[in-house]
């Protein structure tokens, strides 16, 4: 039988994400982030269509297992590797062929043993911090960190990026701008020690819907191309289309009285006599906890609350006093569309206290992804 709880992903909308993305790069290249098992629908099978479909010309990954498993299923598109490489994962990263992000000297050191143990040349992009405060190189020792990719007889430099933290809203469109400026000018540092870069980036979906990409030759989507703006107040968000849609089932309906509590702790106390339907899904398959009772579900174009504290692999739902037209079996819509219903990932990362990239990584590897 067939897993109640199941994650569909439209690979067309995933595509119209990105033609809006390759349009507004207006000729630049464009690496698409498929990192945290590309935001929760699946790495691989992600990764596969785009390279199919020709969506984007790189690839961008957190992890060097990332890469293995992209090479080990046949991508070939370049992969950049965005955060730093531990000097025991080098050679793993080398031989999945992962062009590694450097962002300091010993990490040029570090890299440039383990392209020389392995007898290869290794293409590299420097990392710069502009503002983000995270990894990187301060804009003061961007030209050291060229110098020393240059001494490094295994290693080759063929680009540049920084990271923008407030490029989705616009009460950061100063620093954003200040941000670019700034990494402009290490990019003339950069060119003066090691020559023209061909791949200078900065922009994440926030800049790629709202900012100018002068001086850029590739943007980085990443939430926007699986159909959620970065942020509620980004500009643009509106020329997305949803890529997931997340159902469950019915799996039992009972009729409870006035004044019994539902789930534990006995959270939830029914008002008047009511008929609750539970659903075949919990934090176990990655809805989370904070959705009790807040959140809701769609059955057949209506609208159900959530009561009582959500379980490890059961919800219930309150279908009201009325005899019920929901049946066990009934598909259950947790995100996505029903009828004229849509429960969207923005509406439950709000009710979570949290952003839309946290809703879909956080669904766990139990419930299966179905490509559409």
């Amino acid at each position: 039988m067939p897993t109640p709880t199941r994650f569909q992903v439209d690979l067309d909308a995933l595509q119209h994400n990105l033609d809006v993305a390759r349009r507004l790069a207006g000729g630049r290249k464009v690496l698409a982030a498929v990192k945290a098992d590309a935001y929760g629908h699946g790495l691989v099978a992600v990764a596969r269509a785009i390279e199919e479909r020709g969506d984007a010309d790189w690839l961008g990954i957190a992890v060097t297992d990332e890469g293995t498993q992209l090479r080990r299923a046949g991508i070939r598109l370049p992969i950049l590797k965005f955060s730093p490489t531990l000097p025991d994962d080098l050679a793993e990263a080398l031989a999945a062929d992962v062009t590694v992000s450097v962002g300091d000297l010993a990490a040029v050191r570090s890299l440039q043993e383990a392209a020389a143990a392995a007898g290869r040349t290794v293409d590299v992009h420097l990392k710069i911090d502009t503002g983000m405060r995270r990894v990187g190189a301060e804009p003061g020792e961007a030209g050291a960190l060229a110098a020393a990719v240059l001494a490094s007889p295994n290693l080759r430099a063929t680009g540049a990026f920084t990271h923008l933290p407030v490029s989705d809203v616009p009460d950061g469109a100063a620093f954003t701008r200040a941000q670019l400026d700034a990494f402009g000018a290490v990019v003339d540092d950069l060119t003066a020690v090691l020559g023209p870069l061909p791949l200078i980036h900065a922009a994440n979906s926030g800049a790629v819907l709202g900012h100018d990409l002068s001086g850029t030759t590739m943007v980085r989507p990443g939430i926007m191309i699986y159909g959620s703006a970065p942020d509620p107040l980004t500009a643009g968000g509106g020329q997305l289309r949803d890529v997931g849609r997340w159902t469950s089932r019915v799996t039992f309906i009972k009729r409870i009285h006035a004044g019994e509590t539902v789930g534990y702790g006995r959270t939830w106390t029914a008002p008047r006599d009511t008929w609750i339907a539970t659903v075949a899904v919990g934090y176990g398959d990655g809805y989370s906890r904070l959705l009790s009772s807040r959140g809701r579900m769609l059955i057949d174009g209506a609208s159900y609350p959530i009561v009582g504290r959500i379980c490890m692999d059961q919800t219930m739902l309150d279908l009201g006093p009325a005899t019920p037209t929901v049946q066990v079996g009934d598909e259950v819509v947790l995100m996505g569309s029903s009828g004229d219903e849509r429960i969207g990932v923005e509406e439950l990362a709000e009710l979570m206290g949290t952003i839309t990239y946290e809703v879909t990584c956080l669904i766990t590897a139990r419930v299966p992804r179905d490509y559409v």
